[in-house]
Order: structure tokens, then C-alpha cells, then sequence
């Protein structure tokens, strides 16, 4: 799979491609290598997660799918998704694309670089998993569990705002209803 995106480069405004590919060990690696040691030092909420255990479930079952956003050779942004099990909270009994783990690289965030090196990985990666919900008939609903340094994130791209999660341990649920996309022309 690839994905053609464009993203901004902050230092000069400039917009830059790059490309949304399937996740592989080469980028579990640079999470590992180039990622871990930035998250750890500026206390990211996401610098424990091992990406190695969710690129083995990638691997082992249809219904987990990763993706990691390339730019310039560099592993710009993760994300990892689940297809079949969750359902959506607006729409009961309907299905939608649930996030298990989505995530910028560290030169990319403005509490780490400001400005950061590039913007709209985020946005980018969401704005796919709501087309990957239409590819599957879920009509572009996506939820996820936000990490609380993520939540205003969520909340400017529109996301509802469903409330903590007491099964998620109090982490604030987000879900896209169905996107009704605007016909072009006419």
C-alpha cells in the first residue's frame, strides 16, 4: 500500500510529500532507535509503548493493519489500526475503524520542537483511517482512546468528545460519526 500526502515543512513553509506505506520492522526500529530516547526525555505519555508487539499483531491477524508515514527516508509518523471488532458509540450496532495507536515522531511536536519540523503527519494519518472506514462500508466512522496530552488534538479535528472511559482506564473516548463528504461540482 501507498499513499501520496503533503505535509508542511514549519521552517519555511514549504510543503513537502510524502507517502503513507505499510508498517514495517524498518520503522519499529526507528521508533526504537531514533524515537524512544526524545519521547523518554521530554516525558511523551507514548514513550513505552512497544511498537515490536503491535507489528507482530499487524503480522498474526487480518484485522489489525499498520502504517507508518514516510518523508525524505525518514519515519515521520505511526499508526496502527483495528478493523473489525469495535463499534461505533454515536451510531450503535454499526461498525468503525478503531486507533490503537497513532503517533507523530518526536521532532514533529511543538512541546518537543517548536516550531516543529513537519505539520499535518496527524492530521494526514487520520484523515486516511476516516477513508479506510469507507473502503470497509463503515461510512467514515473512526473512535480511539486519547492519551490526555492528546485530547485538544482530537477535539480541533472534530472528533466527539464522548467522556473518559472507565474500562480505559478514565482515558476521554473520540470517535467520527459518518462523514458525509461534499460532492464535487454541480
Amino acid at each position: 500500500m501507498r499513499k501520496n500526502i503533503y505535509l508542511n515543512r514549519s521552517i519555511d513553509n514549504s510543503t513537502v510529500e510524502a507517502t503513507i506505506v505499510n508498517l514495517t520492522t524498518k520503522h519499529v526500529e526507528d521508533f526504537e532507535n531514533q524515537w524512544v530516547a526524545l519521547l523518554t526525555q521530554y516525558k511523551q505519555e507514548d514513550k513505552l509503548w512497544d511498537l515490536m508487539v503491535k507489528l507482530r499483531m499487524v503480522s498474526r491477524y487480518d484485522n489489525y493493519e499498520g502504517y507508518a508515514v514516510e518523508c525524505e527516508n525518514q519515519t515521520e509518523g505511526l499508526l496502527v489500526i483495528e478493523t473489525t471488532m469495535h463499534g461505533s458509540q454515536i451510531t450503535r450496532g454499526k461498525r468503525l475503524v478503531y486507533i490503537y495507536y497513532i503517533a507523530t515522531a518526536p521532532l514533529n511536536r511543538k512541546d518537543i520542537q517548536n516550531p516543529p519540523k513537519l505539520r499535518g503527519v496527524g492530521t494526514n494519518l487520520l484523515l486516511f483511517t476516516r477513508e479506510r472506514s469507507l473502503e470497509l462500508g463503515y461510512e467514515g466512522r473512526v473512535g480511539l482512546h486519547a492519551l490526555p496530552g492528546s485530547e485538544k488534538f482530537y477535539d480541533n479535528r472534530g472528533m466527539y468528545d464522548l467522556e473518559p472511559d472507565e474500562d480505559y482506564d478514565e482515558l476521554v473516548y473520540f470517535e467520527y460519526p459518518v462523514w458525509r463528504r461534499r460532492l464535487q461540482g454541480g
